[in-house]
């Protein structure tokens, strides 16, 4: 199992210990850096100026939105980045929820996800391929565009920049059971939201026939300290936005995902809190026995025993929400 380094995306402001954390990770011979996107920093940018301070650490986006841009402009940033990176490039998409893609894209939530993404994926793999025009007549992505609202002057083209690789490897960020299995069949990876190694069957029936060399790549929040609760604070903060905030009341993908890992009523309890204004609650009312299964969080010793089951399992790739260098080199060394 793989380790990677996972930075997310920014709050008010870039972390200025973001770069040198990730030297440290490549030091450490972690394999992967990843960034990602919400409705503030871009994932792109934080992703190439580690890349320019950064040697054979491999780069990924966790996730970039597919509804931030065209699949072509999303294909031009991966195809420009691998270049500049010398072929250490990763993307990582993501299809977000209604709330993000109606309230800050300002564009429709597509009523069929699953063929909104098969569309965008298959655009992505043509750029990449460049074997010849893009071409795609399809129900949200159309190559040449043609709409009634167009000119009718378009033009299929094939990008003018020779991709470094063909294969720059495609990753899925996905929560619905349908929409993991459709990820093992178009992509070359998944990316996990959360993962708990104690119930892999809550994915069992997705992920059957996995071909060889696909990755599942889940993150994690690590912290290597005494106090087990105060470790778990964050991740609990986290889930409180997440399943409270990150949705609508009658659609949220993260409250969903949580009631199908057993805690159902804990999460539409979170939710009601969180959209009630009482997000202090809602935080204290997640569970700790969820936050603690899908983290890393405890002693040296602790997370050494905890750390044998995520071997145990399908994940290729570990995506360690580390905050400071000391976990880091902890992590290394345990998994060494």
């Amino acid at each position: 199992m793989r380790l990677g380094l996972a930075l997310g995306y920014w709050g008010r402001g870039p972390d200025p210990g973001h770069v040198a954390l990730a030297q440290e990770a490549e030091r450490l011979g972690y394999d992967s850096v990843w960034t990602a996107e919400a409705w503030g920093s871009d994932a792109f940018t934080p992703l190439t100026w580690i890349a320019a301070r950064t040697s054979r650490i491999r780069l990924g986006t966790a996730v970039a939105q597919m509804a931030a841009r065209s699949p072509v402009t999303t294909a031009m940033h991966a195809l420009t980045l691998d270049h500049l990176s010398g072929g250490r490039m990763m993307l990582g998409l993501g299809l977000s929820g209604p709330q993000v893609v109606e309230g800050w894209y300002g564009r429709p939530f597509p009523k069929s996800p699953l063929t909104a993404t098969r569309e965008y994926v298959e655009v992505v793999r043509q750029v990449l391929r460049r074997e010849g025009p893009v071409e795609l007549a399809g129900r949200f992505h159309s190559h040449p565009y043609r709409g009634e609202d167009g000119s009718g002057l378009g033009k299929p083209l094939k990008p003018i920049t020779h991709p470094l690789r063909a294969d720059l490897p495609v990753l899925l960020g996905a929560e619905g059971p349908r929409n993991i299995a459709q990820t093992t069949r178009i992509a070359d990876g998944w990316l996990p939201l959360y993962w708990s190694p104690t119930r892999t069957e809550a994915y069992e029936a997705s992920l059957s026939g996995l071909r060889e060399g696909f990755t599942i790549a889940p993150m994690a929040r690590a912290k290597v300290c005494d106090d087990i609760a105060e470790g778990l604070l964050p991740v609990k903060a986290m889930l409180g936005f997440y399943i409270g905030g990150m949705g609508h009341a009658a659609r949220n993908f993260h409250a969903d995902l949580m009631a199908r890992m057993g805690y159902e009523e804990q999460a539409r309890q979170v939710q009601e809190l969180f959209l009630a204004g009482r997000r202090e609650e809602a935080v204290r009312a997640v569970p700790d026995a969820f936050a603690d299964e899908i983290s890393l969080v405890g002693p040296r010793e602790r997370i050494a025993e905890r750390l044998a089951s995520w071997r145990a399992g399908p994940v290729t790739d570990l995506l360690l929400l580390a905050p400071d260098p000391h976990t880091l080199r902890v992590l290394a060394d345990l998994n060494s």
